[in-house]
């Protein structure tokens, strides 16, 4: 990615949104919830680029962040990243001239040329204002190469004369019309369609047909298909059958009891264990282990076969608890010695293990 800078000089100090622009914010605000305003940051940047005569001055991408609460940095990161926003001045009519291969095989080099002679270097704006360009990558329409993007529309099939005239009409103050150059329906062939001519493959007319062509008119009829027995599918069995219904059987395993759940203590602030030395525990399953009631490695420790089901039930991970070996882990930790994984948290070389927002 190449350094892109802002044109702090250029830009002003101010920006505003023009009214007529103001009912598009709020479709854009009004697709995100309120905390998620940010999400509408390239589409509020887009905005502010086309009101802002094609490119973000910095006052623009600061009235973006204001209306989103972000953070002026994080607008910046998403300007400069984005090559779809320009960072500085440009004209009227701003060429985009795809370089990409396709269009580099079939022409975009001379293409090149040309605006190098009628506008100057790239990013550079003519002295009435009206035009300026660069060289961007594929713009997807490789089938209609070579071809550029001015303002918001493509123009196709161009050669260095239809280039040249285009040009010389938007500096003159003419409209040209967009699309293709050649004599050719979008990305139809050249000169008109040569298959699928026929009217009646468009006007619904074979719909009717109600055989195979090209039979030979003597084919003999098929026989009379032979009759196959299938034989009864056995019911499945994890399914049970009452009063004429199917039910699926989901699990065969009962239900944890109320009895069943895990003694729970209450201690002070500061005096709880930090269930995160365990393996397979990180701050989201500490919170609700904490709000069951479970502090201790010594709780953990002392877990019934019942228990561990009736958490697992609880928290709708099962088989996890066994799985990673919460139990031993806790009996070694509830003694005060270390396990592998907690003097790798200890040291702070597990990210799982770190509270959101720690370093």
């Amino acid at each position: 990615m190449a350094l892109r800078r802002f044109d702090l000089e250029a830009g002003g100090d101010s920006f505003a949104f023009k009214p007529e622009t103001e009912p598009t914010i709020a479709f854009w605000l009004g697709k995100y919830p309120e905390d998620k305003k940010r999400s509408a940051v390239i589409p509020m940047l887009w905005l502010a680029q086309k009101d802002n005569e094609g490119w973000l001055s910095e006052p623009a991408m600061r009235e973006v962040a204001d209306r989103l609460e972000m953070p002026y940095i994080r607008v910046y990161e998403v300007a400069t990243f984005y090559t779809m926003f320009r960072l500085q001045p440009v004209g009227k009519h701003h060429i985009q001239l795809c370089g990409t291969t396709p269009c580099m095989l079939r022409g975009a080099n001379d293409l090149k040329e040309v605006c190098h002679k009628a506008i100057g270097k790239p990013m550079s704006v003519t002295d009435d204002g009206r035009l300026s360009w660069e060289e961007v990558e594929c713009l997807g329409a490789c089938a209609n190469a070579p071809m550029v993007q001015i303002n918001d529309y493509y123009y196709e099939d161009l050669t260095p004369e239809s280039l040249t005239e285009i040009l010389g009409k938007l500096q003159n103050g003419a409209e040209v019309k967009p699309g293709t150059f050649v004599d050719r329906l979008n990305s139809a062939p050249e000169g008109g369609a040569t298959s699928l001519l026929e009217d009646d493959l468009y006007d619904g007319s074979r719909n009717a047909i109600s055989e195979l062509p090209n039979l030979p008119k003597d084919a003999p009829a098929d026989p009379a298909p032979q009759a196959i027995a299938v034989p009864k599918a056995a019911a499945p069995t994890n399914t049970k059958r009452e009063d004429g219904k199917t039910t699926l059987i989901k699990d065969s395993k009962p239900a944890p009891k109320a009895e069943d759940k895990p003694e729970t203590v209450e201690v002070a602030a500061g005096e709880e264990d930090d269930l995160k030395r365990i393996k397979g525990i990180g701050p989201v399953n500490e919170k609700a282990l904490n709000e069951l009631g479970i502090y201790k490695f010594s709780q953990i420790a002392a877990w019934t076969p019942a228990n561990v089901d009736w958490v697992e039930d609880f928290m709708s991970f099962p088989g996890r608890i066994e799985r990673e070996d919460w139990i031993a882990q806790a009996k070694t930790l509830s003694t005060g010695d270390e396990t592998e994984f907690s003097k790798r948290v200890d040291a702070g070389e597990v990210e799982s293990s770190k509270e959101e927002g720690d370093d």
